[in-house]
């Protein structure tokens, strides 16, 4: 389903108490307006206190990862079943951070996507380039060659996939891609989209990479960009919620 969502991710930050502030502020502050959606992506520890604190409002909340085994001795991990029991309707897979850091491929991306839908959860799927792939000229291949092996995968079932392009050299850099940028990658991905399947072309395509309230109405306002992935900015209240409602 198309229009806009901003999903927060909060990577590895939080506390108790501070949680408990910016849920309550999320919250009061949020009154949707049609067509607009809104979730938060929290710290594994974090879930029940998400399901707690959002639990009848307006926003939606999720994982940043799953595992891609339901379950097993697979000692540290999670699977999409244990995270949906916190109430969860999306959980992010393949961020940029977890292809680099943790060395992530491919064919594991395309996996956890699947057991994400297995368990009931729409996944985020994170697709982009880094800056020596922009520079060299292969954004293009690099995403293709990600977003192909998550539709290997599913085919038509990607109808129920949310995905997210997030250019790597701007992600907590400092560094957005320009509106311009950001369309001519988002087109692509959703040509490819329809070329699976005509339903595709609706699948929500969010970008992610140094959002902020002062460049999401710009990003927001291309015919291809549903939304936003947002970073540090969703831990701040007040810039969360003017993004949301750019």
């Amino acid at each position: 389903m198309r229009g806009k969502l901003v999903v927060g991710n909060w990577k590895m930050y939080g506390g108790l108490r501070q949680n408990d502030a910016l849920f309550a502020d999320l919250r009061a502050g949020w009154a949707p307006p049609e067509g607009r959606r809104l979730a938060v992506c929290v710290p594994f520890p974090y879930l029940w206190q998400a399901q707690a604190a959002l639990s009848g409002s307006a926003i939606a909340w999720g994982a940043q990862n799953i595992s891609e085994h339901a379950t097993g001795a697979f000692t540290g991990e999670v699977s999409a079943a244990m995270v949906v029991e916190f109430g969860c309707r999306y959980a992010i897979v393949g961020h940029s951070e977890r292809r680099t850091l943790f060395a992530e491929t491919d064919a594991v991306v395309a996996a956890k996507t699947a057991a994400a839908m297995a368990a009931g959860l729409t996944p985020i799927v994170c697709v982009g380039e880094t800056l020596a792939e922009r520079e060299a000229g292969s954004t293009e291949t690099v995403v293709s060659r990600q977003l192909d092996a998550v539709l290997a995968q599913l085919g038509a079932r990607v109808v129920d996939v949310v995905l997210a392009y997030e250019p790597v050299w701007a992600i907590g850099t400092g560094r957005t891609a320009t509106p311009e940028e950001a369309q001519a990658v988002h087109a692509m991905v959703r040509r490819r989209l329809r070329a699976v399947d005509p339903a595709a072309a609706d699948v929500p395509v969010l970008y992610g990479g140094s959002v902020k309230a002062d460049n999401a109405q710009t990003l927001f306002a291309c015919a291809d960009v549903d939304g936003g992935l947002v970073g540090g900015a969703s831990l701040k209240a007040a810039e969360f919620l003017a993004i949301a409602h750019a």
